[in-house]
C-alpha cells in the first residue's frame, strides 16, 4: 500500500481539526484517516494531578514522539496500530483504540510542523493562519465546554504557555508549509484544492 502523508497544523484554536474533517468528509473512511497529534501526548499517569497541572502541554516535549513516529511507519507499512486514548481531564492515558491505514493519512496538531521527528516523514505540509483574537476566543469557549476548565484558568494558561509557545514553535513552522490557509475564512476552496491533490497523488 503506497500512503500519503500530510500535516495540518497551526495555533491552538485556528481551525486546523475543522478543517482537516473538512477534508476527511470527502472520503470514504477507508480512504482517508485522521490522526490527531493530542493522542500522543505523553502519559502523566505516574504524577499527581498537581504535578499534572504544571506541565507546558504546548512545548514538543510534551507528546510522545517516539511511539507516534512507531505507529505512522507501521500504518504506512500497512498494519493496524493501538492508538492512545487521551483524557484531557486527567492528563492520562484512558487505554487505546485500533486503527486501521488508510491510503492517506492526515496528522493534525498544533506541533506536527515543530517536531523534527516527524516533519521529514509529511509528504504535504499545511499551516492554517488565524489571527490571535480568534484563536484565543475558540480555545476559550472549547475548553469551558468541552474539557471542563473554568475561564481563569484559561486565560492564566494561555498567557504562561500557549501565546509564548506559539511565537517560538508554532509562528516559525509555517516556513516549511506548502500550503497556508487563512482560518478565518471559508475554507472550502483550500479543502478541494487538497482533495484534488490527495486524489492525484
Amino acid at each position: 500500500m503506497s500512503t500519503v502523508l500530510i500535516g495540518i497544523t497551526g495555533g491552538s484554536g485556528s481551525g486546523k481539526t475543522t478543517f482537516a474533517r473538512a477534508l476527511a468528509e470527502r472520503f470514504d473512511a477507508s480512504d482517508l484517516l485522521v490522526i490527531s497529534l493530542d493522542s500522543y501526548y505523553q502519559d502523566r499517569s505516574h504524577q499527581s494531578l498537581e504535578e499534572r497541572a504544571q506541565i507546558n502541554y504546548d512545548h514538543p516535549a510534551a507528546f510522545d514522539q517516539a511511539l507516534l513516529l512507531e505507529h505512522l511507519k507501521q500504518l504506512r507499512s500497512g498494519e493496524p496500530v493501538d492508538q492512545p486514548i487521551y483524557d484531557y481531564t486527567t492528563h492520562c492515558r484512558n487505554g487505546t483504540t485500533r486503527i486501521e491505514p488508510a491510503p492517506a493519512i492526515i496528522l493534525e496538531g498544533i506541533l506536527v510542523l515543530a517536531l523534527d521527528s516527524i516533519r521529514p516523514t509529511l509528504d504535504l505540509k499545511v499551516f492554517v493562519d488565524t489571527p490571535a483574537d480568534l484563536r484565543i476566543l475558540r480555545r476559550l469557549s472549547r475548553d469551558v465546554a468541552e474539557r471542563g476548565r473554568s475561564v481563569p484558568s484559561v486565560v492564566q494558561q494561555y498567557h504562561e504557555t500557549v501565546r509564548p509557545m506559539h511565537e517560538r514553535y508554532i509562528e516559525p513552522t509555517r516556513l516549511f508549509a506548502d500550503l497556508i490557509v487563512p482560518g478565518e475564512r471559508d475554507t472550502s476552496a483550500a479543502v478541494s484544492t487538497l482533495e484534488a491533490w490527495v486524489r492525484g497523488t
